[in-house]
């Protein structure tokens, strides 16, 4: 007789069970209709894009990405995506709390990119059946959740060439504060209200924006508005819209109240924060 034992109990196993938790899954579509503002969170970001090509700016450096990239962004570092040529970026992006990622070759290296050209259809399966357990939400669909999570992270380390770990970090953001966050940011140019958020938040009002700023050290609506300012200066940089459009792109109710916001954040009118790039910009063509 024969027997081989595998003891499943030992403290590497443990310790790559790190305590990180699933805040949100979504999906998204990024056509040339829409563009997205640099922003930060207070968790961990991972996206895999499942269509089409784009490119990711992270800290002002810009990524080409493609179909089975998975990108993970770590907290407080400033990152948007966009679509490229005429294929619309598609990706489900987790967010999660209590990791950080720690590259050895680049420590400083605030994200990672890894394509998964051999094995992409693994990572689309665990993520398709997070989305579908989320849908459903069947008796123990957390723990599923939270356990795909973990097999999720372990074909990350074994994927990368380089070596990578995923660390617990210090960072602690409520489940409903990450659920408002991302609704502000998928909807800021929309007519959103407290109720609109707190419903998102299955919280009153009240207690929905004492947990967002104590989670982001911001209150929901001005967070809402900064994303509104931020979009507006890109549209004054870049385009010759007037006033008016631009008000009503952004989500502000009237030219007057644009225009009265703007010069508060700015410190500067939007007529004359155009004008103004609009000359470095020609100071620019003329010396170069």
């Amino acid at each position: 007789m024969s027997e081989n034992r595998y003891d499943l109990i030992s403290k590497a196993s443990l310790d790559a069970r790190v305590s990180a938790k699933l805040l949100y899954v979504s999906t998204a579509k990024y056509g040339g209709d829409w563009n997205s503002v640099p922003h930060t969170h207070a968790c961990a970001e991972m996206f895999f894009v499942v269509g089409g090509r784009g490119q990711f700016r992270i800290e002002d450096k810009l990524y080409p990405v493609e179909e089975n990239d998975l990108i993970v962004v770590n907290p407080h570092v400033r990152h948007t995506e966009t679509s490229i040529d005429s294929k619309s970026l598609e990706y489900i992006v987790l967010g999660i709390e209590g990791l950080e990622l720690m590259v050895s070759e680049e420590e400083s290296n605030p994200f990672a990119i890894i394509n998964f050209k051999s094995s992409g259809s693994d990572i689309h399966f665990l993520l398709t059946n997070m989305l579908k357990e989320l849908e459903t939400k069947s008796p123990g669909y957390e723990t599923v959740c939270q356990d795909l999570l973990d097999i999720l992270v372990i074909r990350l380390m074994r994927g990368s060439d380089f070596s990578a770990k995923l660390i617990p970090s210090n960072v602690q953001v409520s489940k409903e504060g990450a659920a408002v966050h991302r609704y502000i940011e998928s909807h800021f140019k929309e007519n959103v209200t407290l109720d609109d958020l707190a419903e998102v938040a299955h919280l009153n009002k009240y207690h929905m924006t004492h947990l967002f700023t104590r989670d982001y050290g911001i209150s929901p609506i001005k967070y809402l508005l900064s994303l509104r300012i931020k979009e507006s200066c890109y549209l004054l940089r870049t385009t010759d819209h007037p006033l008016s459009q631009i008000a009503r792109i952004t989500g502000f109710s009237s030219p007057s109240y644009f225009s009265q916001s703007f010069r508060k954040a700015e410190g500067i009118s939007p007529t004359d924060y155009r004008a103004k790039h609009h000359l470095s910009k020609q100071s620019r063509y003329f010396t170069e």
